[in-house]
């Protein structure tokens, strides 16, 4: 059975694990990330990648990353918290380093992944994967395979328009992150009680919420409220078998409960209305990245050796 070495790229650490063909874990680390030079960054990988490549006979490298991942040249475009990213192409860099095989893609993407390989989607090929946090980002599996769109915007769902509202006389268009992620909820909340969103959380609020709040219960509800009406839009647009939830927001048990009470009214109201979409909490949190990025490594090498 063959080992490999997987990378999760996050802003303030790198996650790292040996894992084996079949997704388990043999090791696991954490490794400190320079918000500025490559070169510590490239170092730091090198060095864990040569140190357990003989110790547990790694076979190839995969990586989860933040941004517009060009998977097949190698380069990450757009941006994220760490700009030196951008640009180097990390199969050349990492696999010259190693003279090992490296494969990468973007984080929502490679947590998606996860969830098709081992976790809510094993057993389907259609699905969308939500991620709700600050904002709201998202992955499109397409035949249990990432599909990234021309311009490697598939799955931006938190872009989606939701509400025009008119200010000083023109329209303005809010998106779905704009109204229905936690970090909306937090300002909205914020704003009508007088306070800086610095000092409120998603926690906060829903524990508020349950002692009583009415502000916040207000806000929840219609939190609730948006988030159906943009799970509504992405089962007509796409029609996936599950929409799957992550983010921090997935761990409250009555998550899916509440989006599906609002999900029913609107489907009475809008008459021409006849999927009720099926949705399901994501299964794996903090090692969704690193499970999604070794099967999308395994799903290219795959593809190269057909080829060849």
């Amino acid at each position: 059975m063959k080992n490999y070495m997987v990378f999760d790229v996050g802003g303030s650490m790198i996650k790292f694990a040996v894992m084996t063909e079949n997704g388990d874990f043999i090791e696991k680390g954490e490794l400190p990330v320079s918000e500025t030079e490559f070169t510590i960054f490239q170092e730091s990988i090198v060095q864990t990648v040569l140190e357990n490549k003989i110790k547990h006979q790694v076979a190839g490298i995969a990586f989860s990353c933040p941004g517009g991942v060009e998977s097949e040249t190698g380069i990450i475009g757009g941006s994220s918290a760490l700009p030196f990213i951008h640009g180097p192409n990390f199969k050349e860099i990492f696999g010259t380093a190693t003279n090992l095989p490296v494969e990468l893609e973007n984080d929502a993407n490679c947590a998606a992944l996860g969830e098709v390989w081992k976790g809510a989607a094993k057993t389907n090929e259609n699905v969308l994967f939500t991620i709700i946090g600050t904002g709201i980002g998202g992955a499109v599996i397409k035949d249990r395979r990432i599909h990234k769109g021309a311009n490697l915007h598939g799955g931006e769902i938190g872009y989606m328009v939701m509400q025009v509202v008119e200010e000083d006389g023109k329209p303005a268009f809010q998106t779905w992150s704009q109204l229905a992620a936690t970090g909306a909820l937090v300002k909205k909340v914020a704003k009508r009680k007088g306070i800086d969103p610095k000092e409120l959380n998603g926690k906060k609020i829903f524990q508020a919420a349950e002692e009583g709040d009415t502000i916040c219960l207000e806000e929840i509800d219609t939190f609730y409220l948006r988030l159906a009406q943009g799970i509504y839009n992405i089962q007509y647009v796409y029609d996936p078998e599950k929409i799957i939830i992550g983010g921090a927001i997935s761990n409250r048990e009555d998550l899916i409960e509440q989006i599906y009470k609002k999900l029913d009214i609107l489907l009475e109201s809008v008459m021409a209305a006849k999927v009720r979409p099926v949705i399901e909490q994501c299964q794996y949190k903090n090692d969704a990245n690193l499970i999604g990025a070794l099967y999308h490594y395994l799903q290219c090498q795959k593809a190269e050796s057909v080829e060849a």
